[in-house]
């Protein structure tokens, strides 16, 4: 499916997507749901991927919060602009390199439902006409939420299918 501009479409292929990681995840023995991937990338394991979108989830709730009370949200995060964006992964990927897999699991699996809340609470004009919240710029809300949810799902699933077949 191409990228989603309707909330039909966004809604659908989220949730697909989401499926498709969780289900792909969940359907590896847990010895290698646990294990490191090969050299050479942030994310060393699976739990890594799941906190680091869990993470991104959390920032476009809070860029949400904070535009939607008339304010200036810190895009991508305080600190930072999009072109630190690798310096931020990894100060998302030291925030959660403690966590357990099951709670990462538990963590996504919360964030993504309030994510597809929001997209939920919104109709169709209010989630893809460009530029109509001052603090989403140019973009519409409906470009932040793909790319959080289903563009993201694809590419955390993609990564966890390369690092195991170099295994």
């Amino acid at each position: 499916m191409a990228r989603p501009q309707t909330k039909k479409d966004l809604q659908e292929l989220a949730g697909k997507n989401y499926l498709k990681l969780m289900d792909y995840v969940n359907g590896l023995p847990v010895e290698e749901q646990r294990g490191e991937f090969p050299q050479g990338t942030l994310n060393r394991n699976i739990r890594d991927v799941l906190a680091h979108l869990h993470h991104w989830h959390l920032m476009v709730l809070e860029w949400y919060r904070v535009g939607m009370r008339g304010e200036k949200p810190d895009i991508p995060a305080k600190g930072y602009n999009w072109r630190e964006i690798p310096q931020l992964n990894r100060t998302i990927w030291e925030k959660y390199r403690g966590t357990a897999l099951e709670e990462a699991k538990e963590l996504l699996e919360k964030s993504h439902l309030d994510i597809m809340a929001l997209a939920d609470s919104h109709d169709n004009a209010e989630l893809f006409e460009r530029a109509r919240y001052g603090w989403t710029g140019n973009n519409a809300l409906g470009a932040y939420l793909v790319s959080c949810t289903s563009s993201h799902y694809d590419w955390g699933l993609k990564l966890i299918r390369r690092a195991k077949k170099k295994r």
